[in-house]
């Protein structure tokens, strides 16, 4: 047979992407793009033999933060080890662009705060060869990746780019400082931002403790700005609030209020929290009543809780509140290792962990029903039997020495798991409920952000592997669904998502049997030698940007297809 094609993956079962069920056949890819999806009889340059693996589309994730990865290096690790083909960036309002000299430091002390991305890190890898959006735009497109990535305009650097030192101390935007943020947002969306980020939450501060610019910003201001997305007639809405107390109401009715004016599509993070394990139902009835109404509204959600690694390598252990921790913890984890090995140390660690609870810090670090062994495979379900609380009463032991053992494991390598989101009864039955929601859609995986304490970008993993497993309760193509055509739709790429002839060709074939993830490990690979928590993924065959494979087996090729996706792509003509 002649080799006409590029790629052909025979024989897997076709996952297209819509939900449809499972279908036998092979995928033929030319230039980039699917072209037949049945029985395929010309022979490919490059074949894959998918029998007993499944093809998918690849994965869209929507919520990442790569703002300063994406300049430094070529790479969405971990993001790409989990099948992302697409990755969009710049949430939760921050992000380098557009940005004046002298403000750059302020803007990485905010993702420093905001992200756990370390400041040394970002002021060595970023070469600031911009200072408007489009600017950054062109900047990121010099450097071929391994997937594609898409930017929004983050709120704060344009807050602070208009505003200055005043946009720090929390002013109101003046009508001038509003007509010129609508201008800028017009012009970042013609330039190929895929939308607008904004941040309303109050944990969200820089490193040196304080808010958020965007914290306190006006309606008349968030108007604006959503004007100028309308302006330009492209892009969506993204942002962050707290949904606090008796405001979750007025919240939602402000974010409506923006979404009616502009005609643009609004998401917002949506999690199940601890102290209100049901206010996230309410929330979910006004977004269902909203997009009744006929607007496009929707709530990103989490596959599983949401939360943070707790050890001697990361950001947080148990005892980092205690004064003899505290004494050490500047020193290498070999060297602390040796002094933790010491009766005397232990003995003055577990005397001081009752009294380090009086910090809000201290009182997590300490809630032991809440703080679970992680275990190798990682469990993320670990239910309230594998609490150090409940492990400790087993034992006869306290749960602090519990911890210290736990931690100590493996020469300091040691994990435990502790959700702040997404696990109030110590179990995953509220994701479920979230993901099933036809008013949801599947994000805040955080890629290339919280580096020192959380590992999230595996969520594309988990899903199939935890929610689609034997025992999992969706089926399999549907879960497919939810981050494929689902969140690509979500923000404008109608162009991937779906394997049908005419489609981008960006694939996953994978081995179900095999799909799984190892336990988070720390690499110091940032600039400056800086850390991050990276978690491998087990089970991906190939996954394939625009028709070339990029990762075999989980081991990156040579080929670096991924490119910057400037704005929403329409659907291919057929």
């Amino acid at each position: 047979m002649k080799k006409t094609l590029d790629l052909v993956i025979r024989g897997g079962a076709v996952a297209d992407g819509l939900g449809g069920p499972l279908i036998e056949a092979d995928v033929a890819v030319n230039n980039g793009v699917i072209v037949q999806v049945g029985k395929v009889t010309a022979q490919g340059r490059e074949e894959i033999d998918a029998r007993h693996q499944v093809v998918a589309p690849g994965f869209v994730d929507i919520h990442t933060h790569y703002d300063g990865q994406a300049v430094w290096d070529q790479r969405f690790s971990p993001s790409s080890w989990h099948g992302v083909t697409t990755a969009v960036m710049g949430n939760c309002g921050v992000g380098f662009a557009p940005v004046r000299p002298q403000d750059r430091d302020r803007l990485i002390d905010l993702m420093e705060g905001v992200e756990d991305i370390p400041g040394v890190a970002l002021q060595e890898g970023l070469d600031w060869a911009w200072e408007s959006f489009a600017d950054y735009l062109d900047a990121l497109e010099r450097k071929p990746h391994d997937i594609d990535f898409c930017a929004q305009l983050p709120h704060a650097a344009l807050r602070v780019y208009v505003m200055g030192e005043r946009a720090s101390r929390l002013e109101m935007a003046t009508a001038e400082d509003r007509a010129r943020m609508r201008e800028l947002t017009a012009e970042a969306m013609r330039a190929g931002a895929i939308g607008f980020s904004t941040s309303r939450s109050i944990n969200h501060k820089s490193i040196k403790g304080t808010p958020t610019p965007t914290l306190k910003a006006s309606e008349e201001e968030l108007m604006a700005i959503a004007m100028g997305v309308k302006d330009a007639g492209r892009g969506v809405l993204q942002m962050i609030t707290d949904f606090d107390g008796e405001d979750v109401d007025s919240e939602f009715q402000l974010m409506r209020r923006l979404t009616e004016a502009s005609g643009r599509p609004l998401s917002f993070s949506l999690m199940q929290k601890h102290k209100n394990p049901r206010g996230w139902q309410r929330i979910l009835e006004l977004t269902r009543q909203a997009n009744v109404d006929g607007l496009s509204m929707l709530a990103q959600v989490a596959p599983r809780g949401v939360g943070i690694m707790l050890g001697l390598q990361g950001s947080r252990n148990v005892f980092s509140e205690c004064p003899s921790y505290q004494a050490i913890a500047d020193l290498s984890l070999e060297e602390r290792v040796e002094h933790l090995r010491q009766p005397a140390m232990r003995s003055a660690l577990l005397s001081e962990l009752a009294a380090s609870a009086a910090t809000p810090l201290g009182q997590r670090l300490v809630e032991f029903t809440n703080i679970f062994r992680f275990g190798n495979p990682p469990e993320y379900d670990p239910g309230p039997e594998h609490s150090l609380a409940a492990t400790a009463a087993r034992e006869g032991r306290t749960p602090g020495e519990v911890a210290y053992d736990l931690m100590m494991a493996d020469d300091g390598h040691g994990t435990l798991y502790s959700p702040f989101a997404n696990y109030a009864e110590r179990n995953l039955n509220a994701c479920g409920d979230m993901i099933a929601h036809p008013d949801t859609v599947i994000g805040l995986g955080d890629g290339g952000a919280h580096v020192g304490l959380v590992c999230d970008s595996s969520f594309q993993t988990f899903m199939l592997s935890h929610w689609g497993g034997p025992n999992g309760r969706f089926e399999l193509p549907w879960l497919i669904k939810r981050q494929t055509s689902d969140t690509a739709r979500a923000v404008g790429l109608k162009d991937r998502g779906v394997v049908a002839p005419g489609m981008k060709a960006d694939l996953n074939v994978i081995n179900p049997d095999q799909l799984g993830m190892d336990v988070p490990h720390m690499q110091f690979d940032l600039p400056a030698g800086g850390r991050r928590l990276m978690q491998r993924a087990n089970g991906y065959t190939a996954t394939i940007v625009s028709g070339t494979p990029v990762y075999r087996q989980g081991v990156a090729t040579d080929a670096l297809p991924g490119r910057l996706v400037r704005g929403p792509q329409a659907a291919p003509a057929l």
